[in-house]
């Protein structure tokens, strides 16, 4: 077997995948992080001595998880205890209105139709099958291919792909989409929601975002011990192949030999060298020069930056609406919420509010301390003192009014309650200024700008949730393969590698 030197600078979800999968592979894999366990932006905060989900909590696409699993010799099944969720999300409105959101296409076809008529439960099935033909149509091309341009786009689609994003109109916003689908805007609201899951508006996202809706009508599962359990458990599997793990080491600057990677400097002046270099953290860090001059190159300056977020982990008794694990409350003018955040550069002042009620969703507790994580969006500013205690504090009673308004009564104490604003994600992830997804993804052309995993440093590899396929977690994940995927063609012994799931043969159905 192959004694390559491997560094994987980061241990989110994208350097686990790149991690386990080349230590499967025989080669010498070292993961350094600056934080003292796995998952990058999968973040557990302790609250009151309780384990709080405080980063992404919504599981999709099961099946790249599936794939990740089988090809290094075991089952998702086997290491992990997820639990499909029939309730995708209960979604509320101040100005009155609640509508439970099925991932069974006949129960939410009938939610919809109780909650706006008919006609519009009609519009609903046609957006759903719309929805599932562009995911359809993009699964291949665009979300498995290695590295998407335009021109190879076009040539993968074929006539009938083509067809289908003609009909959806490629360069219209998924918001003008949604009004030729919707005539509640309440709807529209609520579907206009996925574009933020990419971190972006929904008057900038291009239509083809509608796909996000296909992902989670697929399924949303809850995992047994939250979302970090599966951060952990992938650190085990690769430790268990082999890969050895440095915690609280954080990475100073990548090392170039002869101008291709050669090792990584920890803040200390340790030296790892290596063949080769993963690195699975924001491009904006590299392109910035905070891992050096020498390896600004490998990653283009970052456009618009996307969405950070103001969150609190709560850990405290709730009265009143019966909560299921994913929650979403929205206000009337939902238009100013992006304008306050893209044009305005501020934290929104009529903002939506997600509450992940971590003990809900499977008959968890209704009484007692419930594990919470509300999030607001907001500007990614981190780092620039722009966002003041007043800001934050006007903020944060505007979040609690509107859940009060929905009929949440909440009231943590201090001790309860753990904060973390733009500034506190801007330190966690340098150079980003707390933007949580990378780039926006604003404009139909925005889906070509983020970096391939090959990077133009040689030996240089890029991975997480600012390169493509995109944002979230089974992205950064399926990112974290075709690194794995691009280094291992950069050996001399190739001839030993297949890729995993980059291409047909798996289905997420």
């Amino acid at each position: 077997m192959s004694a390559d030197r491997v560094v994987v600078v980061g241990a989110g979800i994208a350097g686990l995948t790149s991690a386990l999968l080349l230590a499967h592979r025989g080669l010498q894999v070292t993961v350094v992080d600056a934080a003292s366990e796995p998952g990058g932006k999968i973040r557990r905060v302790m609250v009151d001595g309780a384990p709080i989900d405080s980063g992404p909590t919504v599981f999709t696409m099961k099946w790249i998880f599936d794939g990740i699993l089988d090809a290094v010799g075991t089952r998702l099944d086997r290491e992990l205890v997820t639990r499909p969720l029939p309730l995708l999300a209960r979604h509320f409105w101040d100005e009155g209105g609640e509508l439970d959101l099925f991932a069974d296409p006949a129960a939410a076809f009938d939610a919809v139709a109780r909650f706006a008529g008919l006609a519009e439960a009609e519009r609903f099935r046609a957006f759903c099958a719309q929805a599932r033909e562009v995911y359809d149509t993009l699964e291949g091309p665009f979300i498995r291919s290695t590295s998407p341009t335009m021109t190879r786009m076009v040539g993968d689609l074929g006539l009938r792909g083509l067809s289908v994003l003609s009909r959806l109109g490629p360069m219209k916003s998924l918001w003008n989409s949604l009004g030729h689908h919707f005539r509640d805007p309440r709807l529209q609201q609520l579907f206009g929601r996925y574009a933020t899951y990419c971190g972006s508006s929904p008057w900038e996202a291009p239509a083809t975002l509608m796909l996000i809706a296909q992902v989670e009508m697929d399924g949303v599962w809850s995992v047994d011990g939250g979302m970090h359990a599966l951060a952990q458990m992938m650190a085990r599997l690769a430790r268990e192949r082999g890969a050895q793990f440095r915690w609280g080491a954080r990475c100073e600057r990548i090392e170039l030999t002869g101008g291709r990677a050669s090792g990584v400097l920890l803040e200390g002046g340790e030296r790892l060298p290596a063949d080769r270099v993963v690195f699975n953290g924001d491009i904006a860090a590299l392109a910035s020069g905070l891992l050096g001059d020498p390896v600004r190159r490998a990653a283009p300056a970052v456009g618009q930056r996307s969405l950070s977020a103001l969150t609190w982990s709560i850990h405290a008794p709730t009265e009143g609406l019966a909560l299921d694990r994913h929650n979403v409350f929205f206000r009337s003018d939902y238009r100013s919420e992006f304008s306050d955040i893209f044009e305005a550069g501020r934290l929104p002042r009529r903002p939506t509010v997600y509450v992940c009620a971590q003990d809900r969703g499977q008959d968890g507790p209704q009484a007692g301390a419930q594990r919470l994580l509300c999030l607001v969006n907001a500007p990614a500013i981190g780092g620039r003192g722009l966002i003041t205690s007043e800001a934050l504090a006007e903020c944060e009673s505007t979040t609690f009014s509107l859940l009060h308004r929905c009929g949440l009564a909440l009231s943590p104490q201090p001790h309860q309650v753990v904060r973390t604003s733009p500034e506190d994600f801007d330190q966690l992830f340098p150079a980003t200024g707390g933007a949580l997804y990378g780039q926006a993804t604003h404009g139909w052309m925005s889906a070509f700008a983020r970096s391939p995993s090959t990077s133009p440093v040689p030996g240089l590899f890029l991975a997480g949730g600012s390169v493509h396929p995109g944002p979230g977690v089974p992205m950064a994940a399926m990112s974290g393969q075709l690194a794995a995927a691009a280094l291992m063609g950069s050996l001399a012994s190739t001839s030993r590698w297949r890729p995993v799931a980059t291409s047909g043969g798996m289905s997420m159905r």
